[in-house]
């Protein structure tokens, strides 16, 4: 998921410090201060032509109003055939942000105050059951002339994969620490019973961990090879199974909580955590690991990925990836997209589909997908559990200097992937890849 600013146009969502006063958000619910500084895209409205606004509002009330939803509008007006409540108290605004930016306006309309819901994630739930047809068939065909480009700056170099985990990674331990659980995994849990409850999820974040090793046949013995280290929980339980394990992060910040917990657990000569790209790792492995990392790699960066993966793995080994997928018709309609989520939380990157898995292995590698399972609930579950730790702690986030707009970047952030996995619109998986795909 060494520290440097991201382009301005990609607001990096730390805690504020000096600005030029910040502007209020006219008609909104919170009245919410708007930094001009630290959220120029969420403070000021974007530049958009009067007809590129009304095209936005022709489609947008049309979506809306054959949709099982209630929006509320601030002049009493409303649309939808009934359900989750939407309330937008700026519709101007609203309009006009989504004419200049589609989704990534939807979203800032959302942090700048200017429509809220009482149930976000039943809101974004029935948008992520009909993205497919949101917008009319004839104009999707025109996403390429009227949809952002993603930006140069974001592409996965080496030196741009620093910069693109530094601004999500680097943001504080203590504020992922605030939601996370005592395992500090920041990944799908796998749960025995639902509905989950705080209690059970370090449980199921370890049961989600001893899956994975279990299907890359770690044990006394193994060298482990993990890309992405995390908070270091894959290593320290990788290493109570005897293996030796050298792991890899561009995170600072997480590399060093990370030492600190593996030295805790007794285990620091077992484990190596390198401050490098997965391009730069050498030596070969019993196993390579990694935990919802490949969707920060990039399409571009896809093969190299895999190669990478071929080449350090050790004759009969294996190689076992958690990985978030897509349907693989929406990827290829998405894919050259700047989203809301690229810019405002993970910049450069990109869910794959199971597909485009399976196909970049065959196409670059001798490894070939040998086992997949899914348990995207799970997912949904786990996000829950995260978005109400984080808005149950909100004077906490506040204290370790974090505006209201980044607390409603966050939630809306949480919430929408939870959406996501709601609606089946995404996935998660755990893969298991081989030479020639043998189990």
């Amino acid at each position: 998921m060494t520290v440097s600013l991201p382009p301005a146009s990609q607001p990096r969502a730390t805690p504020s410090t000096a600005a030029p006063a910040p502007r209020r958000s006219a008609g909104t619910p919170c009245g919410a201060a708007v930094d001009p500084a630290r959220w120029p895209d969420v403070a000021r409205l974007p530049k958009a032509s009067w007809a590129r606004t009304a095209v936005a509002r022709l489609i947008v009330r049309r979506a809306l109003a054959r949709l099982p939803l209630t929006v509320k509008f601030r002049d009493g007006s409303t649309l939808g055939t009934g359900g989750p409540v939407m309330r937008v108290y700026a519709p101007g605004a609203f309009h006009r942000r989504i004419g200049a930016g589609g989704l990534i306006g939807f979203g800032e309309s959302y942090m700048a105050g200017e429509w809220t819901a009482e149930d976000l994630v039943g809101v974004l739930t029935v948008l992520a059951d009909h993205a497919a047809t949101l917008v009319p068939q004839n104009l999707q065909r025109l996403r390429g002339v009227w949809a952002p480009k993603q930006p140069a700056a974001a592409r996965n170099t080496p030196e741009g994969s620093r910069d693109n985990i530094s601004h999500h990674y680097d943001l504080s331990n203590d504020l992922f620490a605030l939601f996370l659980d005592e395992t500090l995994s920041y990944s799908s849990a796998v749960f025995r019973t639902f509905p989950a409850t705080d209690a059970l999820l370090p449980a199921a974040q370890r049961r989600k961990v001893d899956r994975l090793l279990d299907l890359a046949g770690v044990g006394e013995g193994s060298e482990v090879l993990e890309i992405g280290t995390g908070w270091g929980e894959l290593a320290i339980r990788a290493a109570g199974r005897g293996a030796r394990v050298t792991s890899v992060t561009l995170s600072t910040e997480q590399r060093e909580l990370a030492l600190r917990r593996i030295a805790e657990a007794g285990f620091a000569d077992r484990v190596e955590v390198l401050l490098c790209d997965y391009r730069q790792v050498t030596g070969r492995y019993d196993a390579v690991v990694s935990v919802e990392m490949i969707e920060a790699v990039g399409a571009e960066f896809w093969p190299a990925y895999f190669a990478t993966l071929e080449q350090r793995l050790a004759p009969g080994g294996r190689v076992a990836l958690q990985a978030i997928t897509m349907p693989h018709e929406r990827l290829l309609a998405s894919k050259d997209t700047y989203t809301w989520i690229q810019k405002y939380v993970f910049p450069g990157g990109l869910i794959p589909s199971q597909e485009a898995l399976a196909q970049t292995a065959a196409g670059h590698t001798g490894l070939r997908v040998a086992a997949s399972d899914g348990f995207g609930a799970h997912y949904a579950e786990t996000l829950r559990l995260w978005r109400e730790r984080f808005e149950a702690r909100a004077d906490e986030v506040d204290a370790l200097g974090f505006d209201v707009v980044f607390r409603r970047m966050w939630s809306f952030y949480l919430a929408y992937s939870e959406a996501g996995f709601r609606s089946g619109y995404l996935d998660v998986r755990q893969v298991l890849l081989t030479e020639g795909g043998a189990r």
